[in-house]
Order: structure tokens, then sequence, then C-alpha cells
């Protein structure tokens, strides 16, 4: 493992730019790294900022960042836990054994940064602008340096800024589609009989999608995953006194569990479905939340992202870089991978589809509800392998 090394050249040239060092962009850029490649990975401050996203992964998305190295690093700061349990309608319906993990979004980002090999040039600074062609990319930063290189890829996130910049547009097709809460409990992990719970609603009329405590060292994690809008007198009581609004909304959990009690800040991320556009472009791609976000209650956020980098790096960049040029044709291969594709679409489908199965009243969406609440309330007398087999999205745990 290495130390952030920031380069200091007026000029870096390289093979691969990343802009954006998040999780994706930097497992980007150790797989490149591992490869041979040349690659700058361009970050807008030396640690990451606070950010409340991505707080509990799989063994999955572990995995993705395996390949690039980095899987030790992100350990180091994760909290493994075994076991996950479901509740719904009453009862506790699935005890899921497998392994999951819990952490800061940006201590794990910057320890995988951290533990990028010495020849990733890791560039911290503002991108002012951004000209991209068939064959050079160059970025110019608010400081006066300037980075060349082959290719350009945008992994930058929500930065709608960013992608303006590269000649990209936003195409928000679902404003305020959910909303996602994060805090801590005053108690403690030990307190409580399950390893992880994901406490599921039951109808529309709380507007509930799940909550879900996890392990983030010595501290119990809520988040809370809810189809409002920040804008509603309910979001500001929950900021203003999150204890009252939560054991009002969730009356069974102090039944069961005890009384909901949060400890330190709740912080508040209104989510909106959105697409980019004008993506096909000489000389850039994007990656993650740059070329598409989904809905964080599916827990495909993540995922999806880490699969960008991972198919991005492993399979196209290295074919890309055999001949000349970097066409925006060449590059299509991409957006056109079925692994990519198939993805995306599972995300974007299930992000529509777990609002759509509460509030939509069309006789398609009402019959989904009645399967999935019928279901769901004997689910608890089923076989453990028939778990998955109702009418409702799968709920991921992850943000």
């Amino acid at each position: 493992m290495s130390e952030i090394v920031v380069a200091a050249e007026t000029e870096t040239a390289v093979d691969v730019a990343i802009i954006g060092a998040g999780a994706a962009g930097a497992t980007a850029a150790g797989m490149l790294a591992k490869r041979g490649i040349s690659v700058a990975l361009i970050a807008s401050h030396h640690r990451h900022p606070p950010e409340y996203r991505a707080e509990k992964i799989g063994e999955a998305q572990i995995a993705m960042i395996d390949e690039a190295g980095l899987g030790a690093a992100a350990r180091s700061v994760f909290t493994a836990f075994d076991g996950c349990w479901l509740r719904r309608f009453g009862h506790i319906v699935e005890r899921d054994p497998k392994r999951e993990y819990g952490g800061d979004y940006g201590a794990v980002v910057d320890a995988m940064r951290g533990a990028l090999p010495a020849g990733v040039a890791q560039i911290v600074g503002r991108v002012e602008t951004i000209e991209t062609g068939p064959d050079q990319q160059f970025l110019r930063l608010a400081d006066g340096r300037s980075v060349r290189s082959r290719l350009l890829v945008m992994s930058t996130g929500l930065s709608e800024a960013a992608l303006k910049k590269a000649g990209m547009s936003r195409d928000v097709y679902s404003r305020h589609h959910s909303l996602t809460a994060g805090f801590d409990l005053s108690r403690p992990p030990s307190d409580f009989p399950f390893p992880s719970l994901v406490w599921a609603g039951d109808g529309p009329s709380d507007k509930l999608a799940y909550l879900t405590l996890f392990p983030i060292g010595n501290a119990m994690r809520a988040n809370l995953f809810v189809y409002r809008s920040p804008f509603e007198d309910w979001t500001r009581e929950l900021r203003d006194d999150p204890n009252r609004t939560l054991n009002e909304m969730m009356p069974a959990f102090r039944r069961e569990y005890g009384e909901l009690a949060v400890s330190g800040p709740v912080m508040i991320r209104p989510i909106d479905l959105a697409r980019t556009l004008d993506i096909e472009r000489d000389g850039v791609v994007a990656v993650g939340d740059a070329f598409m976000t989904v809905c964080p209650i599916t827990g495909t956020g993540m995922d999806k992202a880490l699969n960008d980098a991972v198919i991005l790096a492993r399979d196209h960049i290295p074919e890309w870089l055999k001949t000349p040029g970097m066409s925006a044709a060449k590059l299509a291969s991409f957006y056109a991978d079925p692994a990519k594709r198939a993805r995306d679409a599972n995300a974007e489908k299930i992000s529509v589809e777990s609002r759509s199965i509460r509030f939509d009243q069309s006789p398609r969406w009402r019959l989904r509800r009645l399967r999935s609440t019928l279901f769901g309330r004997f689910r608890h007398l089923l076989p453990h392998g028939h778990a998955h087999a109702g009418g409702e999205p799968h709920m991921r745990s992850s943000a």
C-alpha cells in the first residue's frame, strides 16, 4: 500500500485520464495500472469529502474491488458482519446468512486511493476545461496544470457541471423519486438480537420502503428509505425531531426491539432518477452515476458503478489502446456490452417498479400489490427456498 502522491508536473501525459476518484474511479485506475496502462486519477480533494452513500455492500461488490487489487484496503475500514434479518407484516420472514460490510463511504474511498500503485498519477485539483477529440483529450485544471490522454473516463458521480464540460447533459426523468436518510442509533449493535435488519414498510400509507440497521465500528448505523419529497413537513420533522418522527412511523419497532433513539445528525439525501445524454462522443466515456442514476432503495447503485468500472478497465480499454484513435463509434462497444446493458436495465427496472408497486393505481400494479401483500403476510410460513417468490421487487439493503 502506498500513500496518496499528488502529481506536481505542469503537464501529465497518460493513456487514460479518470475524472472522479470515488469507488468506481479508484477501481478502474487500479485495474488499468495492473495491466500496465498509464493512468491519471483526478480528485477534487486530497481526502474524499463527507458523503452519505453506499454505506452497506455485499461480497459481490467486494469481489469487484478485489479485481483492482484494492479489496484488502477496503476491508480494513469496513465492518464485516454475517447475516441480515428481513421483517415484513409483523414477522421475520428471512434470515439471510451471507456476509455484508458496513462503512463510511469517504473512509473506504480514501483507503482505496491510498492503496493504488505508485504508478497511478493521483492529481488533486478542479478541472476547469475539457477538450475531447478522436485522438487526444486535454484537461486544464484551475491552477494551470494540464493532463493529456488518449481516453477520458467520466466517473464524476452526480456532478452535472463536470458532464457539461465534456459536452454531455442530464435528463431527470423522475425528480424526487425517493429520499434516504442516514444516522447512528444511540444503542450499540450488542443491544439488538440481529446482526443486521431490514424493516420493510407494509403499505403505501407511511411511504416507507424500509429501514435497515447494520454495524459500523461500535455504532449501529441506520439507513432509512422513503418515498417522500425533501420539501415535505415530514422531512423537516425527521431532521429536527428524528426520535419522535421515527417512532411514530414504526410503533411496532418499539414493541419488538425498543425505542428508536438517534445519536448525532440525520443526513438526508433526495434521489432523482436521471440519464446522461450525448454520451456517444469521441474520446470520452461515462461510468456509474455519471452514466445513469438509480434509486438506492434497490441497493443496485454501487453494484452498477463497480460493474461499469470493471467491464471498462478489464474488457474494453486494453483492446481500444491496441489501435489508433478513440472515436465515438469505437467507444460505443462499452455502452453496448451485454453485461453492462443487463446490469443497467435491471437497476433501472427495479428502481421504477419498487415505487410503482406502492403507489401506481393501474390494474396491473394493483394486482401485483395484492399478490405481494398476500404473499408477504404468509411468507414466514413458507420454506426458506421460497423466500423471493413474491410480486414485489426484492429489496437489497445497501444505499
